[in-house]
């Protein structure tokens, strides 16, 4: 079994100084945690599996595709692989748990 404490995950992706934490990787499905900041830009391009976010806290919005809403704490959101999306109007500090399946780059060239 591997088992994650959010308290800890959120400290130890502070102390690397990025964006992304990924905290497990098996072939099938990848996790990590992401943190924007507010006023943030979100740099991340189509991922070639699809992804789930979980939105832990902060607000901000998400545009997948076409489509634009707001997220906060609790909001789930999936994304297909290939497709365009980026959170923008970062109101508060974005903190989210990241999804792929596969796990991420299993499908890049």
């Amino acid at each position: 079994m591997q088992a994650y404490e959010l308290t800890q995950l959120i400290s130890q992706r502070a102390d690397s100084n990025k964006l992304y934490l990924e905290f497990l990787k098996v072939p099938d499905l990848s996790m990590g945690l992401y943190v924007l900041p507010a006023g943030g830009t979100d740099p991340q391009s189509p991922h070639t599996e699809d992804e789930v976010y979980y939105v832990v806290s902060g607000r901000a919005k998400i545009k997948v595709a076409e489509e634009d809403r707001s997220v906060q704490a609790g909001s789930i959101v999936y994304v297909a692989k290939n497709v365009e999306h980026k959170f923008h109007s970062i109101e508060e500090e974005l903190t989210v748990v990241v999804f792929f399946a596969p796990a991420e780059y299993s499908n890049r060239p």
